[in-house]
């Protein structure tokens, strides 16, 4: 049956949306392929310009050595019926119907993080991507598209660090694009990471494919991070979709007279969560995709952060936690004179320990 849903996968013209559309009117890809196309297209489910390509015993031959060439090259083969199919993917508006996938399978678990951006980052730009996948990389998959830019320095900087990484082509598995990024995908295989695609054998990086495989990113992510982007970049387009999906979005802010910060800022503004530090990417993992994850790390921070602590200062550290707190709540809570309160709170925010912001004290984040 797989080579029933690879043959349908290799028509020109058919995407996802078509593929499920033809199976929900047909009852499975070998009914479909059955079917004269010529009826197909008076139904308005196929195009005109499939008819030419619908030859089933050529589609069904190309698509068994496509079998035979994936199993010499240890490359699985997924249908999004198979069990071992990613669940966020089949979620999603039309999943890929084929997914062809390279490397630990186990890397397309839920835990995982997804991290885009410019294809022309700024020097802070490339910073931030490094601070980001260096702190969390060890604690979930990084996933990115092995774009040049913040994709790609997100892929080494997690394998520099010892993370594992999964990188989503825009073009079919046998083939690495960008070219120069053959030793990094090669890389992302070594240390137990994936190569994914779901386009056909041999399909080129078409523009029109990137946002086909930004949609992947996202449904694999827990959250989604927009580094930097322009306005009007594939970044956004990833952000988009990763809304239409239901995920978080963190996106880097920048200067304001930064053109590839335009995207990212523009993002915030229209309710995109502001990404200061790593917390806020955890505090946004679903609870239930927490599982096996290690967060002591953060409390580990925190304590080398604040070393000149003093044990005083520690209980109002406490009792604020992550939460705010005003000079009145931290006198009931604690059982302390207001002279007494105030003078503590004011030589933590001296200190950098604490910040008040109109009257409310949280622990300083920077």
């Amino acid at each position: 049956m797989r080579e029933y849903w690879i043959s349908l996968n290799n028509i020109n013209g058919l995407g996802p949306v078509r593929i499920q559309r033809l199976i929900e009117h047909c009852g499975s890809p070998k009914n479909v392929l059955e079917t004269p196309p010529k009826l197909l297209v008076e139904k308005k489910l196929i195009p005109s310009s499939c008819v030419n390509e619908w030859k089933t015993d050529k589609l069904l031959d190309d698509a068994h050595k496509q079998l035979g060439y994936c199993k010499d090259n240890e490359i699985s083969v997924l249908i999004c019926t198979d069990e071992s199919y990613p669940a966020y993917l089949k979620e999603i508006f039309a999943p890929p119907p084929v997914l062809y996938v390279k490397g630990n399978m186990k890397v397309l678990s839920n835990n995982a993080l997804g991290i885009v951006g410019t294809r022309n980052p700024t020097v802070y730009g490339v910073n931030c991507t490094r601070f980001l996948t260096a702190k969390l990389c060890e604690k979930v998959v990084i996933v990115s598209g092995l774009a040049r830019g913040i994709d790609t320095v997100a892929h080494e900087c997690c394998l520099d660090k010892g993370g594992k990484t999964a990188a989503v082509l825009g073009c079919g598995i046998d083939r690495i694009y960008p070219a120069e990024n053959k030793n990094l995908a090669a890389k992302i295989l070594e240390f137990g990471g994936a190569i994914i695609s779901e386009l056909p054998f041999n399909k080129p990086p078409h523009a029109f494919h990137f946002p086909r495989r930004n949609r992947i990113i996202s449904a694999l992510s827990s959250v989604v991070v927009i580094v930097e982007g322009k306005i009007r970049s594939g970044a956004l387009i990833t952000a988009k979709i990763a809304a239409e999906q239901g995920k978080d979005i963190l996106a880097v802010p920048g200067n304001i007279d930064s053109e590839q910060s335009g995207g990212t800022n523009m993002l915030i503004r229209d309710g995109a969560h502001a990404l200061l530090d790593t917390k806020d990417i955890i505090d946004l993992i679903p609870f239930e995709d927490r599982f096996g994850l290690d967060t002591d790390f953060l409390n580990e921070e925190n304590k080398k952060e604040f070393e000149n602590i003093t044990e005083e200062e520690k209980k109002y550290l406490d009792f604020i936690g992550g939460k705010e707190a005003t000079v009145d709540d931290i006198v009931e809570g604690l059982s302390v004179a207001v002279q007494e309160a105030a003078a503590i709170l004011f030589e933590m925010e001296i200190k950098g320990i604490l910040t008040c912001i109109d009257g409310k004290y949280s622990k300083n984040k920077f």
